[in-house]
């Protein structure tokens, strides 16, 4: 029993990561636009946006990545598909905590980031 979920739980994630893959590089806009490591973002950050599961801290690596990233440019860019799979608010979470905050009123995607209060 304990092998079939493992067995789901590893399918999963690698369709997971695939439809990220797909969203960032089937967005013709997004990656001749946008600077960055799209893979390197997918693989170290993606468990950390997506939309089901809580707001966690994301990894020194995951961090790294978004530093070289443009996450405004990302964001001006974001399809509703992409928005169907990655939760935006995470999203706004981790590059803050990574040091890149988006401004408050920044839009990205659907998600508009709060004013601090």
């Amino acid at each position: 029993m304990a092998n079939i979920t493992k067995t789901s739980y590893i399918i999963c994630t690698t369709l997971f990561y695939a439809n990220i893959f797909l969203i960032f590089t089937t967005t013709p806009l997004v990656s001749a636009q946008c600077q960055g490591d799209f893979q390197g973002l997918i693989q170290n950050c993606a468990q950390y946006v997506r939309i089901p599961g809580p707001k966690v801290n994301p990894s020194q690596e995951c961090c790294n990545v978004i530093r070289g990233v443009d996450i405004p440019c990302i964001c001006q860019h974001l399809t509703q598909k992409a928005e169907s799979f990655v939760s935006l608010e995470k999203a706004a979470f981790v590059s803050a905590f990574c040091g890149k905050p988006l401004a408050p009123g920044t839009k990205c995607g659907s998600y508009t980031v709060p004013s601090m209060v």
